[in-house]
């Protein structure tokens, strides 16, 4: 009965370690990490990653339509002998290096570009009018698979599965929810993802733990009325009026019902109504989003902003309705980083970085991203990655800009992390079972 009982709690410490691993670095992940950047950094690497860089940017495609992205991304994979699934979420790929079986633990990368003309004249500059990579995607891409090609040198040294996420869509499509729904990552217990910052150094990165970036929704109304002629004001019904009164009401949402000590943000930016200056219009259109730090307060906030644009339209005999665009479009959670994960980023990072170029203490930011939809599901980590040339003085231009240049310099360090946290994730892991199986044997 004795060894029943020891047997039965060491069951059930199995599954505490499945939920919250035992993190502690050695040196010998301390030396593959520094390894990894030294891989990175040579030329077959680096260049290899900015020829597929530059050949990305070139070509940019929206959300759902990264065909070509998509190919070349395989391509890639089929010459380093590294299996995959697609499609998965229409032009999404999923890779696989190491031993095919738990633990599992998944890298993340998104490929689409944003509806911009790129206003940079260089030799590398978007060939499709009115699309770019605005958003440093395609360094996004060229990371991860320089992550993979370092990865599968030392494929026999994993202690497990590291799965690489190609994902399409994140630029307002929900790619990642997309991902999810297919059950890709239905084993993944951990999962990492960055994005670059123009305006921080080289070598440097930035995070934190718990919320880092806020929840977003969008949404459009349509306030309706009766049109007429500018000088005979009282046989029409204003909808001009009526959308002013609403807008005017909805920043009464964030002023005086949000807790001041709850970060909230409303924004309208469009207005589109009449086209001739002595004609009221018929029907005039507003659009705008919502963001906040917690689900519960975005789901508050989608209430309210309907009940307002519908009451305050109807205070001056107009009609109104809202679309929240949930199918296209739905709400993006708060990007909430693992407490644990955190741990291990600083270790990780501090060790192939130094830890005086960690920033652990990164400003929460109002933008939204979708990997917060496999944090809904998955202890996942997301940070940012240092861009900016430390030497230059010259003031960068941010992200989705039509002007944003990316330092290439910094893709050796995207992908010298990306293979380290996986790696580190997985050494990790398998130590923190080994510790309590040969504590457990002991006794029994």
């Amino acid at each position: 009965m004795c060894c029943f009982r020891k047997r039965f709690n060491l069951f059930f410490i199995f599954l505490a370690l499945d939920a919250t691993p035992i993190f502690s670095l050695t040196d010998s992940s301390n030396q593959l990490s520094t390894n990894y950047l030294e891989n990175a950094k040579k030329p077959e690497v680096f260049d290899w990653m900015v020829k597929i860089r530059r050949k990305i940017h070139e070509n940019p495609e929206l959300g759902y339509e990264e065909f070509e992205t998509s190919k070349l991304i395989r391509e890639e994979l089929d010459k380093l002998g590294i299996s995959y699934k697609h499609p998965v979420a229409v032009t999404g790929v999923i890779g696989y290096i190491g031993t095919g079986s738990s633990p599992f633990v998944a890298i993340r990368t998104d490929m689409d570009a944003l509806p911009i003309q790129e206003m940079v004249e260089w030799e590398h500059k978007s060939k499709v009018p009115g699309k770019m990579h605005a958003c440093a995607h395609d360094a996004h891409v060229a990371m991860l698979l320089g992550a993979a090609k370092i990865l599968k040198q030392h494929e026999k040294q994993l202690q497990g599965t590291i799965v690489l996420v190609f994902q399409p869509a994140e630029e307002g499509g929900a790619g990642a929810k997309k991902i999810l729904d297919t059950g890709a990552l239905d084993n993944v217990i951990a999962i990492f993802g960055l994005h670059v910052k123009p305006e921080i150094p080289v070598g440097e990165v930035a995070s934190r733990s718990g919320p880092l970036l806020a929840g977003s929704g969008v949404f459009e109304a349509i306030i309706r009325g009766k049109g007429g002629h500018a000088a005979l004001p009282q046989l029409s019904i204003d909808p001009v009026m009526a959308a002013t009164n609403v807008i005017i009401s909805l920043q009464n949402l964030v002023s005086r019902e949000a807790d001041p000590l709850d970060p909230q943000v409303l924004t309208i930016a469009k207005l589109q109504g009449g086209d001739a200056f002595n004609v009221i219009p018929d029907y005039v259109t507003i659009g705008g989003t919502f963001r906040a730090f917690s689900r519960e307060t975005l789901e508050h906030l989608k209430q309210r902003i309907e009940q307002v644009i519908i009451g305050q339209a109807a205070v001056l005999r107009c009609n109104a309705s809202v679309n929240f665009f949930e199918e296209e479009n739905p709400l993006y959670p708060p990007t909430i980083n693992n407490g644990d994960l955190h741990k291990l980023f600083v270790d990780v990072a501090g060790n192939l970085l130094g830890i005086n170029k960690v920033d652990t203490n990164m400003e929460q930011d109002m933008a939204a991203e979708d990997f917060a939809f496999y944090q809904e599901v998955i202890p996942g980590y997301y940070f940012t990655l240092g861009m900016k040339n430390a030497s230059s003085f010259e003031p960068v231009a941010p992200l989705h800009s039509p002007y944003l240049v990316i330092n290439e310099d910094g893709l050796p360090y995207g992908a010298a992390l990306h293979a380290s946290l996986a790696t580190g994730y997985l050494t990790k892991y398998q130590r923190g079972i080994a510790k309590v199986v040969g504590k457990y044997h002991d006794q029994l």
